[in-house]
């Protein structure tokens, strides 16, 4: 009889195969976490292509028209929309579809200016006001409690009413009245953060109070001062437009979407061109229709609590 099989073979210890290790995946950033977040929200993806064709337009306006946005052709006023003038001529006979390509310049620049100015004044207010607290704090929150006392719109109206209205005026008019928002928002942000081990590691190392406002708590407020920032350059857009439909804004011939409505005020226009005011106010619609669509966008994807 043979013997069986395992008596046969030797004693030789088996050494084990060694194991694959696991492929490591890198976590993901806040970045990339953010970016998805907002890539997912259909909306806020429309609303920045929107954007961004409406600011290429704008920057290569002379490359998109073959004329000039006060050329006048008396004899065309009020032309309707056809082959030789896409969008109809004005009551000047001044090219409609060329006034709109350099009146979002206008419009455009007035918006992120005041939006940019108002941005810097109020986190800067804020951040000394959150970060330092006590007098400081309360200080300028009652410097802010008094700027929003004030009716911004009334003041707005009188303020390019006393000085003639131009653009760096509506610019600086608009800042004046856009920092309160920001002021109040980055001060509850740096209030929640100058608490966190971070901050007082830093103060512990010695580190200067500017490097750990501007270095360390900033960029992490960043998220809700972006947001703010867009929404905010639509309000002003539309502001702006309300503005100059008054005859309070921007000054023919200086094109902007706002003042192009200006004419539109004529019962006689509406009857004779009622397709006149609609291409600006469409402009309008559009423009702060997708600044609103990117910031709630943004809002989501900075948000930790919102779920993609």
């Amino acid at each position: 009889m043979s013997q069986p099989e395992n008596q046969l073979r030797p004693n030789v210890p088996v050494s084990p195969e060694p194991l694959a290790p696991f492929p490591q995946e890198k976590p993901d950033t806040l970045r990339k976490i953010a970016f998805d977040k907002f890539m997912k929200n259909k909306l806020a993806v429309i609303g920045l292509v929107v954007l961004i064709i409406i600011i290429t337009a704008a920057i290569c306006a002379p490359l998109l028209t073959q004329y000039n946005p006060n050329n006048q052709e008396l004899l065309k006023k009020l032309q309707p929309p056809g082959s030789e003038h896409w969008l109809g001529v004005d009551t000047l006979g001044r090219d409609m579809y060329t006034r709109l390509l350099y009146g979002a310049r206008v419009s455009l620049l007035v918006g992120f200016s005041s939006v940019t100015v108002s941005i810097i004044i109020g986190t800067i207010v804020g951040a000394i006001a959150g970060y330092y607290g006590g007098r400081i704090d309360n200080f300028l929150m009652r410097t802010v409690d008094v700027f929003l006392s004030f009716p911004s719109l009334f003041l707005l109206i009188t303020l390019v009413t006393i000085f003639d209205p131009s653009i760096d005026k509506l610019i600086l008019a608009f800042a004046l009245f856009g920092w309160t928002t920001t002021a109040r928002l980055v001060r509850g942000e740096f209030l929640s953060l100058r608490s966190r081990e971070f901050v007082l590691a830093a103060k512990t190392m010695g580190v200067k109070s500017s490097r750990i406002i501007f270095s360390h708590i900033l960029p992490n407020a960043m998220g809700p001062i972006i947001v703010t920032a867009t929404l905010n350059v639509g309000i002003i857009i539309l502001a702006e437009s309300a503005l100059s439909y008054l005859g309070l804004g921007i000054q023919p011939p200086t094109p902007s979407w706002g003042n192009m409505l200006q004419d539109a005020q004529s019962l006689t226009i509406m009857y004779t061109a009622p397709w006149y005011p609609i291409f600006p106010g469409l402009m309008i619609l559009i423009t702060v229709l997708a600044f609103n669509f990117v910031g709630d966008g943004l809002r989501d994807a900075f948000d930790p609590k919102m779920k993609s």
